[in-house]
């Protein structure tokens, strides 16, 4: 079975080697994609012509990875909202408190999620970034930058001589949540579905495509912002009027938070089990990265089996709130390329440092900033974990501007981070991001890929 770097200096070799670099192909890509949907913050997202690609083993790998963390984190949330006792592993607010504990009303515990990991391809080695909980984007970009390949000859040659699958999000989300919705104790026939978010938050041309496969299995689905919402004791509507059975909710709930007032007409709604919430705020107990330290804490352990203790001390990275009751700030300090912190409840790589991208006196300054929650907000510190480089290609901005011979067709080594999407506890796919810096996103200049199993 071909490594994964061996199947990527493949593609670079047809790339190259046939297909002369294969210009107009990455033109015709990045005009697509620029006329695409994969548009967040109102811009086109950045993209790579390269896609990943990733062999049996590392697919079979990320699927272990990614489902048994799924199984650890449905017991600690099922801990957490059966248990009292248990609640103080967390530190939330009492408004967090109470949205974590509103009826849920169906089955899944975790409908949607998305865990981002650090894999070493050539070991199978894996740290773990964050946990997504519902409020996971990537889907489009997927889709698009894969749709913006897939007419190259670059692509149409690797496919003639490989099995490729590219990733299939969209059909396979939908029809798991429509059978979540099914499980509903108060469920109807022919019922309406939203996608609600903040819109100014949320990535809504994503949204948009997500609606269009709900109306073609014949469910009603609008968009809209949880601000716009309205209970009136017992049906919840938009401001339109329709009524609404199922939300799937894309908000994160530090945002519901920031936005408490002009929110309580979802929450009201579901303090009176009105509407469906898929998923459940009990989710934030995922994305609050108080989680990483709570996964050590003798009452989770007490919850696991040895097995998934041992999964948690392999794979997930030592984490402490960056106070001086629980680490000592000199060692930090003194330590900066061990450590990163990190926002408790935050998302988008805000406020996320890494030290071995600081100097000594920035990181230095950075701690006392952040330390001791003297910024207003707790903040943790973790493990830095050195990500695992590829051969890719940076994005084609400028190759409308260039000759052919002045485009860069022998590629740079990026960082990785993977992305494991999860409906319902099913691995189905993977939000590949790549980026030149230890922090990947894209206020780092990070950029996404389009992700293809190699199957042999």
């Amino acid at each position: 079975m071909p490594s994964n770097k061996a199947l990527t200096d493949e593609y670079f070799a047809i790339m190259n080697d046939e297909c002369d670099g294969d210009i107009t192909g990455r033109r015709d890509a990045f005009h697509y994609m620029q006329s695409s949907t994969a548009i967040v913050k109102k811009r086109v997202v950045a993209s790579s012509f390269i896609p990943r690609l990733f062999n049996d083993q590392s697919w079979q790998a990320f699927k272990t990875i990614a489902e048994t963390t799924h199984t650890i984190l449905c017991k600690v949330i099922t801990e957490y909202l059966n248990n009292p006792a248990y609640r103080s592993v967390f530190d939330f607010d009492d408004r967090l408190k109470e949205l974590i504990l509103l009826p849920r009303g169906y089955d899944a515990i975790l409908p949607f999620a998305r865990i981002d990991v650090f894999l070493n391809e050539e070991t199978l080695e894996c740290g773990f970034c964050e946990f997504n909980g519902d409020g996971s984007a990537g889907t489009n970009e997927n889709r698009e930058i894969t749709n913006s390949i897939i007419n190259s000859q670059t692509y149409t040659r690797f496919a003639q001589r490989h099995n490729v699958e590219p990733c299939e999000l969209f059909a396979s989300w939908v029809n798991e949540f429509i059978a979540i919705y099914n499980t509903y104790n108060h469920r109807v026939e022919n019922p309406r579905f939203a996608i609600c978010d903040y819109l100014e938050c949320g990535v809504v041309d994503e949204f948009k495509v997500f609606s269009t496969y709900f109306k073609e299995l014949g469910y009603e689905c609008v968009v809209c912002d949880v601000r716009d919402l309205r209970f009136d004791g017992t049906v919840l509507r938009t401001k339109d009027g329709l009524e609404i059975n199922a939300i799937w909710r894309r908000s994160v709930t530090n945002d519901v938070i920031d936005h408490w007032d002009e929110s309580q007409d979802l929450i009201e709604a579901l303090r009176h089990e009105a509407v469906a919430l898929i998923g459940s705020f009990a989710g934030h107990l995922v994305h609050d990265k108080q989680i990483f330290e709570a996964l050590r804490h003798p009452q989770t352990q007490q919850i696991l089996t040895a097995e998934e203790n041992a999964f948690v001390e392999r794979h997930v990275p030592k984490s402490y709130f960056l106070d001086s009751n629980d680490i000592d700030i000199a060692r930090v300090k003194a330590q900066k390329d061990s450590w990163i912190i990190k926002p408790t409840d935050n998302y988008g790589a805000k406020d996320v440092y890494a030290g071995v991208f600081q100097t000594q006196e920035e990181w230095e300054e950075l701690v006392d900033r952040f330390a001791n929650s003297v910024s207003g907000q707790p903040f943790i510190v973790q493990t830095f974990i050195t990500p695992y480089q590829t051969r890719t290609l940076a994005p084609d901005t400028d190759i409308d501007s260039l000759r052919d011979s002045e485009v860069d067709t022998q590629g740079v080594p990026y960082n990785n981070l993977s992305g494991l999407y999860l409906y319902n506890g099913h691995f189905k796919g993977i939000f590949s991001r790549l980026g030149p810096y230890p922090v990947i996103s894209k206020q780092h200049k990070g950029m996404t890929a389009a992700t293809l199993h190699v199957c042999e």
